[in-house]
């Protein structure tokens, strides 16, 4: 989706403005018995293992037009992943090339560059950790992915917004987007964003909102923007691990439906909710 510029700045120096993206996407079902919900942690650490989530993040890279200076990931016993990528603007120098004293502010560094030394700059970075998890003893599990996607320059991480959004199909999001610091033009003027904005709604596709609840909740002045996204429709077959609709009496439906219903509302407002106070 097009990021709507202010209008084309000239710029003193580089635009060094950084752009945060930030997502918590939730997956909830219901797993009914202990092997059940064994299962489904199992099938989530598998589905989005580090090598897959790699996958999607270099995606996201090339989606914003960044270059990936470097990967890390590992997978977690007894379950959970993390990928960290360092990303650029611009192409980096080549081992063993010299650097300019503008590149090695940070490092201090005023020599040819050591192979075994990376002078990480750029402050820009796409970052994923997993967390499955399942309640105690109410049959609901949850994978929540947290996803950060930091840039500084002229590259937006609103570009790859849906395509994460796609590649969870997350019945709960809550996404944070901040601009942070500020740039020059050539006349000394600041400025402390670059492009048109008042909600991440504006970047997320005709589609996706149709099939969510959204709530904003902005801060216009500090470049802050948040929006929590929730699943309108629900059916009981998408939400049930090992265990098919038919098998179950109509009050074990109801009584599914309340828990995984009451999950949903509770992450989606962020509080618990006294089951008394559940209406649907």
């Amino acid at each position: 989706m097009e990021i709507r510029s202010i209008k084309k700045l000239k710029l003193y120096g580089f635009n060094n403005l950084t752009k945060s993206l930030s997502f918590n996407m939730y997956d909830i079902c219901y797993a009914k018995t202990p092997q059940h919900r064994d299962d489904y942690i199992q099938y989530i650490d598998e589905e989005y293992n580090a090598d897959r989530l790699t996958s999607i993040l270099t995606e996201v890279a090339n989606m914003i037009g960044a270059n990936i200076l470097n990967i890390a990931k590992q997978d977690y016993d007894p379950q959970g992943a993390s990928v960290t990528m360092l990303i650029s603007e611009d192409q980096m120098n080549q081992p063993g090339e010299p650097v300019s004293d503008e590149e090695c502010l940070e490092c201090h560094v005023h020599q040819p560059m050591p192979e075994t030394v990376v002078c990480h700059l750029d402050k820009s970075h796409i970052t994923v950790h997993t967390y499955p998890e399942s309640h105690p003893d109410e049959g609901i599990s949850t994978f929540r992915a947290d996803i950060d996607v930091a840039t500084c320059g002229h590259i937006s991480p609103l570009k790859a917004l849906n395509f994460l959004i796609n590649s969870f199909n997350p019945d709960i999001a809550n996404v944070d987007y901040r601009v942070r610091g500020f740039t020059r033009d050539v006349n000394g003027k600041k400025f402390f964003i670059d492009h048109k904005i008042n909600s991440i709604q504006n970047y997320i596709s005709s589609n996706n909102r149709d099939i969510y609840q959204m709530i904003d909740v902005n801060v216009y002045q500090e470049n802050i923007f948040h929006t929590k996204m929730l699943l309108k429709e629900f059916d009981l077959d998408n939400y049930l691990f090992g265990t098919a609709k038919k098998e179950l009496l109509a009050s074990e439906k109801k009584k599914i439906k309340q828990r995984l219903k009451k999950e949903m509302n509770e992450i989606f407002y962020g509080k618990n909710i006294p089951r008394v106070n559940i209406k649907f």
